[in-house]
């Protein structure tokens, strides 16, 4: 081999051993960089955005067909027989608590209490001078105890003559409207004859049934909804629980309730059916937003929040209410529920809780994950 060929073997190899020093040494100091980076990165968090979980009482929802009565009515009948000589009877008129409605012939009745006047004058002399001659001795006390009964007898006959002329008048019992009437004057009537049906409709009472499933839940002055059934969706008015049946029926398993209705302005009949719609409050139930439910191969779960980790927590599904939904699960007091940022969720992960929720709120995914210690 020549010199020359000598000469460059010797100068490539001189150039490949000084690469490989100059290649070597930079490399390794970015590895030892990296581990000792490593040796002291901090652990990182998901940033989400949370909702506490609330209690509340679970709705349940019944629907009945009602119908209605006035708050008050009666079937008016005579105290006694009788013909007509008076009458202010008019289908749908307004009568006032004692005004008269019918008269009744009494001429015998105003005799009789004008012959007990005269008996209990009598009566009251005769016991007057039986009083002065007993003062003087001429009397016994017998006669004079005698003279005494015969007063008071007198007085009772008196009363009840009274009474069988005032008997002759029928009196509206209550404020109201009455019904139709085929009563006239000059119609003799007896104490069977249905002279007029009296309603109050101030109010109504809608009488409807229950399963017994409900009873202890419901109270006297809880709320109802109630609405003509007149096949299309007509107002709904407010009305309250009045009184309630106090037994199950053994047939249909239900009991009645009766709800009470204003009826100020005279809209409602008696005899009307009304779709009652009734809320019940139930057990006690965790609300979380709908937004929080997710669904895995076992079922629902959330992603429960509490001391900054984060928990998968099975959940079954009790009712929705508007955006919110009731769930049972294993919930705790002060718990918080994942509504954006699931898709960081993973089981026993640190978490960065941030401010504002809603529609307003950037989405998640607009932020890194936070850096802490």
């Amino acid at each position: 081999m020549s010199v020359t060929r000598q000469l460059l073997v010797l100068l490539v190899g001189a150039v490949i051993v000084a690469g490989g020093w100059f290649y070597r040494g930079p490399v390794f100091g970015i590895e030892d960089k990296v581990g000792e980076q490593s040796a002291g990165k901090k652990s990182r968090a998901a940033a989400v955005v949370v909702a506490d979980v609330q209690f509340l009482k679970e709705r349940l929802r019944t629907e009945a067909v009602g119908t209605a009565r006035a708050f008050q009515s009666a079937r008016l009948h005579p105290v006694a027989d009788g013909r007509v000589t008076e009458t202010a009877l008019a289908a749908d008129a307004i009568v006032k608590k004692g005004q008269i409605l019918i008269e009744l012939d009494r001429k015998a009745e105003i005799l009789a209490v004008d012959l007990a006047r005269v008996r209990l004058e009598a009566a009251q002399r005769i016991s007057e001078r039986q009083g002065k001659l007993r003062r003087s001795g001429a009397s016994t006390q017998a006669a004079l105890d005698d003279a005494v009964t015969a007063v008071d007898a007198a007085q009772i006959e008196l009363e009840r003559a009274q009474v069988a002329l005032e008997d002759r008048f029928l009196l509206a019992p209550f404020s109201g409207r009455i019904g139709m009437t085929d009563i006239d004057v000059g119609d003799r009537v007896d104490t069977d004859t249905e002279i007029a049906v009296l309603d109050d409709r101030s109010s109504l009472l809608i009488r409807f049934e229950v399963a017994e499933a409900l009873h202890g839940r419901i109270a006297v002055g809880d709320p109802v909804r109630l609405a003509v059934w007149d096949g299309e969706a007509g107002p709904v008015e407010d009305g309250t629980i009045y009184d309630m049946g106090s037994r199950i029926d053994e047939v249909t398993r239900t009991f009645v309730l009766r709800a009470r209705i204003p009826n100020p302005d005279d809209r409602f009949r008696p005899g009307m059916s009304f779709r009652v719609t009734l809320d019940v409050e139930g057990a006690e139930r965790a609300s979380v937003p709908e937004v929080a439910i997710q669904w895995g191969g076992d079922g629902s779960f959330v992603w429960a929040v509490s001391g900054g980790t984060a928990r998968r927590l099975p959940v079954s599904i009790v009712q929705r209410q508007a955006s919110t939904v009731l769930l049972d699960g294993a919930f705790q007091q002060g718990d918080k529920v994942v509504t954006q940022g699931l898709h960081r969720m993973r089981e026993g992960i640190q978490v960065e809780i941030l401010p504002g929720a809603g529609p307003e709120a950037p989405p998640v995914k607009a932020r890194q994950d936070a850096t802490t210690s």
